[in-house]
């Protein structure tokens, strides 16, 4: 039994020292910034992290939503509204606020994302990642049809098209000064004076 006690002690020291050493080094090197580039060991981290929190039950569902013009539209629109802004309308990540996200958003165009099952994929969407920006989309009681349907256009962007990305810039969410210019413009264009 003291042998047990002594080993767990010299385990939560050497934790300790860890943890110590991992400040100091974060002190060092100027703190833990989202603008930093994650070491291969962090994503190495995150991604297997990632795979513990996605239950083995989510890894073999299949996609209920068959794959159409309709269906791929409708996740198009959805994901312009709703994920573009952090994953980017063609998937790469690479937006403002995905490069403020620490850890960064995953380019979906890649093997780390499209090695993922359907399910996997879907699990995600629909209940987030902790310790990232991912937000769960999800609700209960939700059947996750939306978030299926964004299943079948994330395995759709590693052959997006410019066409489709501009598309999409149409569907991404406007600001209030984008809404008002518009405002501004259509009102020019019926015959109101223009604005100063």
């Amino acid at each position: 039994m003291k042998t047990l006690l002594r080993m767990l002690a010299c385990l939560l020291l050497l934790v300790a020292l860890a943890a110590l050493a991992v400040v100091a080094w974060a002190r060092h090197a100027g703190g833990f910034s989202a603008r930093t580039t994650p070491s291969a060991l962090e994503t190495a981290l995150a991604r297997y992290t990632r795979s513990l929190a996605i239950p083995g039950s989510a890894k073999s569902l299949q996609n209920p939503i068959a794959d159409s013009p309709l269906v791929q539209h409708d996740a198009m629109a959805h994901y312009a509204d709703h994920c573009a802004s952090c994953h980017a309308n063609d998937g790469s990540g690479d937006t403002m606020y995905g490069k403020g996200l620490y850890p960064k958003p995953p380019d979906l165009r890649l093997a780390a994302t499209q090695n993922l099952s359907d399910g996997e994929l879907f699990f995600i969407i629909q209940n987030g990642v902790r310790l990232t920006g991912m937000p769960a989309f999800g609700s209960p009681g939700d059947e996750g049809a939306d978030s299926w349907k964004l299943v079948r256009f994330i395995r759709h962007l590693p052959k997006i098209t410019p066409t489709e990305v501009e598309e999409m810039n149409g569907m991404n969410p406007k600001g209030p000064d984008e809404l008002q210019e518009e405002k501004q413009e259509q009102e020019f264009l019926n015959g109101a004076p223009a604005a100063k």
